[in-house]
Formats: structure tokens, sequence, C-alpha cells
């Protein structure tokens, strides 16, 4: 391998290829059921992709590493529990095929999350252009702050649906809801694949992993547009934009708005993949995740596309779809598998915070 293809990859992808190589042949000569943990690696790739996709427009539009993610992820929820609100309390969609009516209730949920994440979004926009150089630290605290502050909505909001509520006549809404009868698994059995493999099944969710790509292709083409490579070139040298008549903080708004719409997306697309809706407490921990996911893709806070995202996501789900199942088997400890997680998505975290000087751009 020359040292250009060398450089151009990076070592930490290239030894983290290899871990997961390693990892697929020992579960392999320990006799672990392979083929489902690469099943499992799969599904969390698709599942995962559009909450780090959310990453790019902030780093690109200069807000650095969005750990305020949890916003938009906020939006999606509401989105979800609107559609589901809509048919079980109002009976919209009722009348159609159970299949055509999960169809439905997703895009509802999509339109609806949107809605909400775009406002939200916009006014998020408005914060961070008031706190520049401080943007990820003030977005670590909003993130925070808007998880407590649902925890205290998820109990007054007025939702009916009885599949949404707490049951026994309590108020408020549960803390895990079920999609298996309104928008579940709709895009993973979407033209899912079924391939024999070592007399097990490699199950490929060909709709998740299209609608995940279909995303990273539009992020693209925006990022060609004149309003993307504007903001890119805002995010990466402010006073020269200002120089050249670049609103810079309009281009800043826009990055921040649309990183918070693609973490409601997200969230919507990861519910319908685990099969759950979790509220409360369940998302605090995500931007971590996204955080650790795109700079382990070779992202950094300063520059980010959709390349780092796309291997960045698979290399990360690798690590803890494969990792941690095979070092639970080796050393059987209860708790390895959540120590385990938060050391590596921490670590990525601060190794590339310490290689970057912890500066953003303002």
């Amino acid at each position: 391998m020359s040292d250009g293809l060398i450089k151009r990859i990076g070592w930490p992808r290239i030894i983290i290829s290899a871990v997961l190589v390693m990892l697929i042949l020992t579960a392999m000569l320990t006799g672990m059921d392979w083929v489902s943990l690469i099943n499992d690696m799969v599904r969390r790739w698709g599942q995962y992709g559009i909450l780090v996709l959310a990453m790019v427009p902030g780093i690109q539009c200069g807000i650095g590493l969005n750990f305020g993610v949890s916003l938009g992820i906020v939006g999606g929820l509401l989105g979800g529990l609107i559609s589901m609100e809509l048919t079980g309390q109002y009976g919209l969609w009722m009348s159609m095929t159970p299949a055509g009516r999960a169809w439905m209730m997703l895009l509802t949920a999509l339109v609806a999350g949107i809605a909400i994440s775009t406002l939200i979004g916009i006014g998020y926009g408005f914060l961070l252009n008031n706190v520049k150089g401080s943007e990820m630290t003030v977005s670590t605290y909003v993130g925070f702050s808007a998880i407590a502050f649902m925890n205290i909505m998820w109990l007054i909001l007025p939702f009916k649906n009885g599949e949404i509520m707490l049951p026994l006549g309590g108020s408020g809404l549960r803390q895990t809801i079920t999609l298996e009868f309104s928008f579940g698994s709709v895009l993973n059995n979407f033209l899912m694949l079924k391939i024999p493999l070592a007399g097990k099944v490699l199950t490929i969710p060909t709709g998740l992993l299209l609608f995940f790509f279909l995303v990273c292709f539009i992020v693209w083409l925006f990022f060609r547009s004149k309003p993307g490579m504007t903001m890119t070139a805002a995010g990466s040298n402010g006073a020269f934009a200002r120089a050249n008549g670049i609103n810079v903080n309009k281009t800043r708004i826009l990055g921040t708005t649309i990183s918070t719409i693609l973490g409601g997306v997200g969230i919507i697309t990861y519910a319908q993949s685990y099969g759950f809706l979790q509220l409360y407490n369940a998302p605090m921990m995500m931007g971590f995740t996204c955080v650790a996911s795109v700079l382990i893709g070779g992202a950094t806070i300063r520059r980010a596309g959709v390349s780092n995202v796309v291997a960045g996501t698979l290399m990360f789900q690798g690590l803890l779809a494969l990792g941690l199942p095979v070092a639970n088997n080796i050393i059987p400890v209860s708790s390895l598998s959540e120590v385990s997680r938060l050391i590596i998505s921490n670590g990525i975290i601060l190794y590339a915070l310490s290689k970057s000087g912890g500066r953003s751009r303002g």
C-alpha cells in the first residue's frame, strides 16, 4: 500500500478495519453465530447512519460538532407521536391495508418531524450565532437541557392514544412505545434480501440502506449547490466570507437547521428499525455516538463529508456489533459491553479534540 493511499485513508481507519476482520475471524473460531453479528452490524449501519449524517452540515457551516443534535431528535420523536396519535386516536389511514397504513404513518411522522425540527433548528441557529467560539460547549448544554425539559413535557402533552399513554390510566407517555402495529420495520422489510450463508441467513435491510444512501446523496448534492458551497466557504473562513459579501450568520443558521432536520429524520429512521420510540432520557447520549462515528470516519471539527459518515458509521457500529459480543464471549462480565461502548465512543471524541486543540471556528 503506497504512502499516499495510507495518508488518504489514515492509520486509524486501517487499524479499525483490520480489527473488524480479526473480530469476525475470532467469532468464527470460537463457534459464535458470526452471520447474526454481521446482520446486526449491517442493520445498525443503516439505523444510525442519518443521525451521524446530521453532523456534516453543522461542521461545514462552522458550528463544529453538533452535540445538540438532541434537539432534532426531540422533533423527530414528536413527529412519530403525532403520526401515532392521528392514526390511533382519530382513525387516520385506518381504511387502508396494514402495509399501506404503515407507509403513510412513516410519511406522516417524517413530515411532522421535519416541520418541528425546522422550527427548532432556526431558533437553535440564532442561539449559536450569539455564542460564537463556544458552540460545542453550548450545544452540549442545550442538548442535555432539551432532554431534561422534554422529560416534563412527555408527562403533560395532551396525547390520548392508549398505545402511547401510560397504562392503568396514568398521566403521561410511556418510556418505550412499540411500533409493531404502526410503522415499525417498514424500511427494513422493503426489498429485504435473505442470502444463505454458512448454514445461516444473511439478512440485508435493503430499503433501510437505500433510504440512508438517498439522504446521503441529497446532502452530497446540496454541498455542491451554490448555497452549500457558500455555507462551506463561510464555515471555513468567516472573515474572508464576510469580505466577499456572504452573510455568515445566515449560513450558520441554515447549516444548523439542516443538521437539526437530519436529526429528526434520523431518529424516525432509527426508531422504525429498532421497533420502538424511546422517550425521556433514552436519547441523551445519542449525540456522542454520532460525534464518535463521524470522527472515526475521518472527519474533523472543521471539515466533514458524506464519505466520513458512511465509513465512520459502519466502522463504529461494527466495533459495537462485533467487538462487544466477542469480548463478552471471551470475558463473561455482565457490564463489559456498556463499559466498552463508553470507552470507545468517548475515547474517539477525546482523541479528535486533542488533535484539533479543542478549537472551533468563529
